[in-house]
């Protein structure tokens, strides 16, 4: 497996979050992390056919460990539609999505008017956001035609 040049945040993260919990920096946690920060929005299925060749890595380790990594805070599970993506989250601010229903294409997207209108909203119903997501779902250019 090539070598990625990962950030010390991500690995600093990680490890914080084990030791935490008194778990172990393993190779294959390690290989999971460096192929999960080249991809974005990725399922566990499709994580496990990219590492297939790895040698004593499941599909349950896999799931455990992409588990992991949200708990850490470097991903978060994502429910687009029936599928549940891994986005790497450590590196971005605050984002939003547009899904193609037909090929399943996601687009990331950042609005300020869209967040200054939450904003309004929530204020206007007595509401302080602590969170939120906005997922869009439609037909990508490429499907319409």
């Amino acid at each position: 497996m090539a070598t990625i040049h990962r950030l010390p945040k991500d690995i600093a993260l990680l490890k914080e979050h084990l030791a935490k919990h008194q778990l172990k920096l393993t190779r294959q946690r390690e290989q999971i992390l460096d192929a999960f920060l080249k991809v974005e929005h990725i399922t566990a299925e499709e994580m496990y056919h990219r590492l297939k060749r790895v040698p004593h890595l499941g599909l349950a380790t896999i799931y455990r460990t992409l588990n992991l990594f949200c708990e850490a805070g470097l991903a978060q599970a994502r429910h687009f539609g029936t599928q549940t993506k891994y986005d790497n989250v450590a590196h971005k601010g605050h984002h939003d999505h547009l899904i193609c229903t037909s090929c399943g294409k996601i687009v990331e997207f950042e609005n300020e008017d869209i967040e200054r209108l939450q904003a309004e909203v929530a204020a206007k119903n007595g509401f302080a956001i602590q969170t939120h997501k906005l997922e869009l779902y439609g037909v990508c250019s490429g499907c319409r035609h």
